[in-house]
């Protein structure tokens, strides 16, 4: 960081909420962050994610110079292989035989230039995004609604709305800021909004709310064409604002009663109770500010573009759209997924939310003189990596994101990126599932290091600015794409000298040829940020906050579509007919549960950025799969067991988590791990390949899978001080950083004759006076601990079964500079002695609270309010997103 700037303010990195940072140098001259008060998406507040940023910034794991089949090499050298690949592909098998796979995760400005070499340039539009893994079917579903991919409201809507119902989103464990500032808004409005949640499972936004709605996986539609239905037998539609600004409410109203004729229908087909679907219509008639949150529970459905326009259905009939307090609210999974979607980062959109309609290509080609543009759209993610196991693909460049583990049918992505005969990898870390498949390796820049722009989810255009100089050869993802389009041919294209020059390009893109329309003011096209085509670079570096649009013209919109004027042909809303869809993939005798995958807290994507800090992997550890009680005791499956979770695409070995907040017949995993964190545990890899007709985005929702024991020979868990080789006969392999050691759990079906060896041999620890260890070879448990200077330094514990101490404690030993004679005694013991702390596992995340902790306050000290623990112990007073946790602690507790 300059000595000269003490302060960088920038974006976070994680979710859709784009929430703003400041990036400082502490007095010991490490970096620091804290919230930036002046944003405007979070007024200073930050998740435990974002709070520990600082915390990721460590060089070990990164990618840090060009390499070709493993071996260093020249940026010249890599650049040079990298265009001689496409051009001798092209020149044999025509563009679309090459293909770049782009992330939320690039600045706009990456985005912009990836969008210009492949569809204006190279002449494919064989450029897709992983952000058609989370927000596509939303995309499909506003221009299937307003003709255009228009978010019409706002984040101080939700503060604002009566009633907020959140829709297939665990706001407060995937956007807690967002969920922060709507319960501030409760606190502050008496209760208002009013929350209701729809989600299969009792999540920790359930927490606050009046009402959850189990529902029934993927029968969303069902309940939104009823409550159609329902608003209208009750005289609740708005007929002014239909006549005036829509088009096929009849023919909405008519699919909806075919399939959500009644009440007593909808509960039947949900799996939920009448009064419960009755309350809820209700509280939709007759509040009249009501927001609809929405996120992946909604999107990621073989019938997801369906879902939303059955909600958005609900919002046009009643006019609850584009005014304060009301609308549909889609909230994007992605620091940048909305930045993508304004430069064409879909391979079935132009940039500046222009798409392949003639008069847009013609425009858009004029406006890049690229005569050679794209002219219809290109494959879709799914569509794009099977088009590269069957050959038709021969080159894909991939950037920062992880497909071998993200995509659906995982294992097969893997096996088509073994056998293209191209795969180059731009990546800031070295060793992903996916970097292993690379014949180049590019280093990119990564957080901290990046210059440009990003949007969230309302709309919302903020700086990200560097504030560490780039490490080792790392580049710009813009400046290597540039590169590779001049050696290409496209220098004219791709002059860029930085990404203040890109954006002032996709700034006049966007009000290129965009005239006022109808006399009104408004803008044809709806993304329009040509007040900004001239920017200097100074001026670009100081660019503060800003919702779009903002034309070189008029006044931009803090709100659309209050009064109309929608971006269709005619002007009009267009009401959707979302009618029975047939079942994809239903589940069978074969496999009778339904997988559901997502989010856990603390962690983000891949872990390629969370699992470097201890910190976010103190809560949940190890990928799990989450049952119901009643399912768990018919298959034979205990507590905190291995499991396999197979289904007809893959299978994955992973922790057992019985709740009763898991819906009946259905099991959900989080999406997170990958092979270099959990050797067994992607769970795309069990993902099924269904997509949706409309979007291309993957059925991640709803997979078949039967669940069964998973019962190796034993089990088995090690904490040492420096990370250790693993031997390669192990089956279940989870690798997790702690506070000053590593943590392996550890399984295997191969007995193991002489336990004592096989430690002293893992661990580099030859028998001495520095070893104690018990041994009980009847019943085949195993305890050693490796003592140097009376520090601890590694230890390992093996049982038959998955019983054995918990970790925490133990690992706290590690902090010790020398253990006392008490801990000593207890270490094989694998529990703490009277008197001997253990602050137990860890809730808290951003101040790191233990369980043992809050129990202790909880019982001994009478503290019976999240309020109370947080005065006590600052627990909660955050990110508050383990503030459900704490109040169930405190539920199941207090006396």
């Amino acid at each position: 960081m300059p000595a000269e700037a003490p302060e960088v303010r920038t974006t976070c990195p994680y979710c859709g909420v784009g929430c703003g940072v400041i990036a400082y140098r502490t007095d010991d001259g490490t970096i620091a962050v804290r919230g930036d008060e002046q944003h405007p998406a979070n007024f200073g507040r930050l998740c435990s994610k974002g709070s520990a940023l600082a915390e990721t910034l460590a060089l070990e794991d990164r990618l840090l110079h060009p390499e070709i089949d493993g071996q260093r090499v020249g940026w010249d050298a890599a650049l040079d292989a990298v265009a001689e690949g496409f051009r001798r592909t092209i020149a044999e098998h025509g563009p679309d035989a090459v293909a770049l796979y782009v992330s939320g995760q690039l600045l706009t400005e990456d985005y912009y230039v990836a969008n210009k070499l492949m569809k204006g340039c190279i002449g494919t539009s064989n450029i897709d995004t992983n952000s058609r893994l989370c927000m596509s079917s939303s995309v499909a579903g506003h221009k299937r609604a307003f003709g255009t991919d228009t978010v019409p409201g706002t984040y101080e809507d939700l503060e604002q709305a009566d009633l907020l119902i959140l829709v297939g989103s665990n706001l407060a464990w995937c956007h807690p800021v967002l969920y922060q500032r709507i319960l501030a808004a409760r606190q502050a409005r008496g209760g208002k909004p009013k929350l209701i949640v729809i989600d299969p499972r009792r999540t920790a936004s359930c927490d606050q709310a009046e009402q959850h709605l189990a529902i029934a996986p993927n029968t969303d539609t069902v309940l939104f064409n009823g409550l159609l239905v329902h608003l209208h037998r009750q005289d609740a539609v708005d007929l002014d604002y239909l006549d005036a600004h829509t088009d096929g409410y009849l023919a909405a109203l008519r699919a909806a009663r075919e399939i959500a004729p009644s009440i007593p229908e909808v509960a039947r087909r949900c799996g939920l109770d009448e009064e419960a679907v009755a309350n809820f219509y209700g509280d939709f008639t007759r509040t009249k500010k009501v927001v609809t949150v929405y996120s992946q529970g909604v999107n990621q459905s073989a019938h997801g573009t369906d879902k939303v326009n059955a909600i958005i259905n609900c919002h046009l009939a009643t006019g609850r759209i584009g005014k304060p307090g009301c609308g549909p609210f889609s909230v994007t999974g992605q620091p940048n997924a909305m930045g993508g979607r304004e430069v064409g980062g879909l391979a079935n959109q132009l940039a500046a939310h222009m798409d392949f309609a003639p008069a847009d290509v013609e425009r858009v080609a004029r406006f890049w003189q690229a005569p050679n543009i794209a002219r219809g759209p290109g494959l879709k993610a799914v569509e794009l990596f099977r088009a590269v196991a069957e050959g038709r693909i021969k080159a894909i460049w991939i950037m920062g994101t992880n497909p071998v583990v993200s995509l659906p049918e995982a294992d097969a992505v893997r096996e088509a990126l073994m056998n293209c005969p191209l795969v180059v990898v731009s990546d800031a870390v070295r060793i992903t599932d996916t970097t292993a498949c690379a014949d180049i390796l590019l280093p990119a820049a990564t957080w901290g290091e990046k210059d440009g722009t990003v949007t969230n989810s309302e709309r919302r255009i903020s700086r990200q600015r560097a504030f560490l100089d780039l490490p080792g050869e790392a580049r710009p993802d813009w400046w290597a794409l540039a590169e590779v389009g001049r050696r290409l041919g496209f220098t004219a294209n791709l002059d860029f000298a930085g990404p203040a020059a890109v954006f002032r390009e996709f700034a006049a893109l966007s009000g290129y040829e965009n005239a006022a329309w109808g006399g009104e003011g408004d803008s044809r096209r709806d993304f329009d940020i040509s007040a900004l085509a001239g920017v200097a670079d100074a001026d670009y570096d100081a660019i503060e906050p800003f919702r779009w649009p903002r034309p070189a013209a008029g006044d931009g919109a803090e709100r659309f579509f209050a009064t109309g004027g929608y971006y269709t042909p005619d002007r009009r809303a267009r009401m959707i007919a979302v009618g029975e869809r047939a079942s994809v993939n239903a589940p069978d005798e074969t496999f009778p549960l339904v997988l559901n995958t997502g989010r856990v807290r603390d962690h983000w994507h891949t872990m390629t950025r969370t699992a470097k800090t201890a910190r976010l992997s103190a809560h949940i550890p190890e990928p799990y799969a989450e049952i119901h009680p009643v399912d768990a005791a018919v298959l034979g499956i205990r507590d905190e067991a291995l499991v396999r979770v197979v289904s007809r695409w893959g299978e994955v070995i992973v922790r057992a988590k019985l709740a009763r907040e898991q819906r009946p017949g259905s099991v959900f995993v989080p999406m997170h791990w990958c092979t270099p964190y959990a050797s067994r545990g992607r769970i795309d890899a069990v993902v099924n390949p269904a997509t949706d007709p409309f979007s291309g985005q993957p059925e991640s929702k709803h997979t078949p899978v039967r669940v069964m024991a998973y019962k190796p020979a034993w089990h088995g868990f090690v904490l040492s001080r420096d990370p250790l080789t693993l031997p390669d006969d192990l089956d279940y392999v989870v690798r997790v950083r702690g506070d000053g050691l590593w943590r392996y759990e550890i399984a295997s079906e191969q007995p193991v004759a002489d336990w004592s060896a096989w430690a002293h041999e893992l661990l580099h620890e030859p028998p001495g006076e520095g070893w104690i260890e018990f041994e009980d070879r009847s019943l085949g448990r195993y305890r050693g601990a490796a003592m140097h200077d009376g520090r601890l330094v590694a230890c390992a514990f093996v049982s038959p079964g998955h019983e054995l101490p918990p970790r925490d404690w133990l690992a706290g030993l590690f902090e010790r500079p020398e253990l006392a004679a008490p801990e000593r005694a207890s270490l094989l013991a694998g529990r703490p002695g009277k008197g001997q702390p253990d602050v137990g596992r860890i809730v808290c995340a951003c101040f790191r609270v233990g369980v043992n902790t809050l129990l202790s306050a909880i019982r001994e000290r009478k503290l019976t309010t999240p309020e109370a623990i947080g005065a006590a112990l600052r627990a909660g007073t955050n990110c508050g997103s383990c503030v459900p946790e704490i109040r169930k602690l405190i539920a199941d507790n207090a006396s």
